[in-house]
This record gives C-alpha cells, structure tokens and sequence, in this order.
C-alpha cells in the first residue's frame, strides 16, 4: 500500500563523491543511485552540497534528476568542507523533526565525520542507508548505517579500463557466504520460534553487514542465492504467505552433520586416551586442529554447547556437569 511505502530523502556531500569517483577512473552518475533508491522507497527529498563552481557539468546532470543544488561559498579564513558537512548535518536533523513521514535517510559520502549523524538519525527511529565510493569510504561509516551501497558496485556503473578486483576474503567467498546464511537463519530460528522469511533473513543479514551485496557472489537477486543454496541442500524453501518470499528452514535429513558429529567423536576419543575426559571449553580448537574449515554455524547450530548437545541427542558423545570446574566434561560413546 501507498502509506506503507518508505519515503526517502537523499542527501549528497557532493564533493566527496565525485572526486571519489574520479580517483577511481569513474564519473558519478545519480541514475545508478536513483535507481538503487527506487527498489527500496519512494524519494521525496534531493539535496547536494558543494561549491558549485568547481562542478559545472555535474550541475547539470543533477538537475535532470531534480537536486536541489546547495551552494557552500568558500570564504577567506573558512575550510569548505566543514561548511559543507555542517549545513548537510544541521538539514538532515531539522528535516527529521520537521517530517515525520520521512522514514529513510540516504547519505551520499564516505567522510567518517557523519557517523555521529548516522547515529542521531537512527536513535530518531529513522532508516538511514549510506552511498560512496569503496576506496574513498572510511572503515568507520558503513558498520554505523543500516545499509551501505557502494558506488561501484551498483547496476549500471562501469569502469573503463579498470581490471576487476582480486577476490578477498571479505568478498566472494561461498564458503563464508554459506557460514553467513546458516549462522543467521539458525540465530532467526531461535530467536523467532517460527518461520523465518527470506526478507527476514536478509534484513538481518545486512544488520550484520550493511555492505552485503548478493552480487559480490555472482548472483543477480537474494531469491537466486537462496535457490542456489537449497539445490546444494543448505537450506530448504517452502511457499511463504506473499509471492516472492518463501518461508526458509534447514533440511529435515540434516546437511552433512553427521560426519562433523564423528570428528567430534573421533577428537573426544583421543583426548581420552591421556586419561582423562575433555572439558567442553577448548574443545572446538581441539577440532579445528583436525579440521581447520569446522564451523558449527554451516550445519545451522548457533553455538558449539547446542552442536555438541545435538551430537549427544545423536549417540556420539556425552555431556556431564562439572560443579568444581564450572563446565561440561565431554566423553564419546
């Protein structure tokens, strides 16, 4: 419905982003941001801060899209950019008593001196989604937002003459995706005590880091990366309440934990052999000695105490308190 419809106001240090881009052989464009935008709300709100002067042909571009362009003079004795930083701050708090119906803030920047912005708005009970430039965003703003898109990576951007990045651990990584997925349904699973929705799930995910893109693992939407996870059966998809958002779960037959329960059994075992039973603390380093890749959250087990009960449930292991030591001993079947 129309009154349910996010409204969006975006806010551009101008400045910051398009000498960002610049840096980085690009040539900003709000059509790819617009575009990002339209997926998530309705923008009712454009704003751009610079000193014009020193961007004449973005003037332009901007214009076809409606931004109210912001002038910041610079001045003998002033620095600009704290002028700019400043004006954007004090506009983006007054628009946020002044309409209430403005539930999404969009800053345009990468600078770290918004995050105390950032944090304002959202204890103002407002959304707000950052937008810059990788190589120019400090480590500090995207972790503060609820979302981060990076310039770079939106539908529509290219990079002439630019070789693709390297992957990274941090980006592209299926193993992690796949720890990232299950970590946060089976946390969703505990915490809801019901179904849990694809939008659910991916809403906490981009809580846990707002920079997610399911494009950075060659997928083109987040349905297409969950069906790609049941046919590795990872997870399982039933029909959901709306079209479009499946009710998501683990499969019923499990995934493959039953070997991680033997390796828990089989570390146990050895343990014992110097006589005497393992302690449950230190004991998943015990198997990551073994198995470095082990991780409890791939099989969808939000921790290794529930892991290892389950391994109890299942016949391989054990578990007995210990008052003296404060911890459960752990012996193999």
């Amino acid at each position: 419905m129309a009154e349910e419809e996010p409204r969006i106001a975006l806010f551009l240090d101008y400045e910051n982003l398009a000498l960002g881009a610049r840096d980085v052989g690009v040539q900003f464009d709000l059509k790819p941001v617009n575009d990002a935008l339209a997926e998530r709300g309705r923008v009712v709100v454009r704003r751009a801060y610079a000193e014009w002067t020193s961007f004449g042909d973005d003037r332009k571009m901007l214009a076809r899209h409606n931004v109210e362009l912001i002038e910041i003079p610079q001045r003998m004795g002033t620095f600009r950019k704290n002028a700019a930083d400043i004006k954007m701050a004090v506009d983006a708090i007054e628009l946020a008593f002044e309409r209430d119906y403005i539930t999404t803030f969009v800053l345009g920047t990468g600078d770290s001196d918004f995050t105390p912005l950032v944090h304002k708005l959202r204890e103002l009970n407002k959304q707000v989604i950052g937008v810059g430039i990788k190589q120019s965003t400090s480590a500090l703003l995207p972790p503060a937002c609820d979302e981060f898109l990076f310039f770079e990576r939106l539908e529509g951007v290219e990079s002439p003459g630019k070789e693709p990045e390297a992957p990274t651990e941090a980006s592209g990584d299926l193993s992690q995706l796949e720890t990232l997925v299950t970590q946060t349904l089976a946390g969703l699973q505990s915490s809801m005590g019901g179904a849990v929705l694809a939008s659910n799930l991916k809403r906490a995910i981009i809580r846990k880091d707002p920079t997610f893109s399911e494009a950075d693992y060659g997928f083109r939407g987040f349905g297409e990366l969950l069906r790609d996870l049941e046919q590795r059966k990872i997870i399982e998809l039933s029909e959901g309440p709306a079209k479009g958002d499946p009710e998501v779960s683990f499969p019923s037959e499990g995934r493959g934990e039953e070997e991680a329960f033997k390796l828990l059994q089989s570390v146990v075992q050895d343990l014992q052999k110097s006589g005497k039973a393992p302690h449950l603390s230190g004991l998943k380093n015990q198997l990551r000695k073994r198995s470095p890749d082990f991780s409890e959250k791939r099989y969808g087990f939000s921790g290794f105490l529930q892991f290892t009960k389950a391994a109890q449930r299942r016949g391989f292991v054990d578990l007995r308190w210990d008052d003296d030591a404060g911890d459960y001993i752990v012996t193999a079947r």
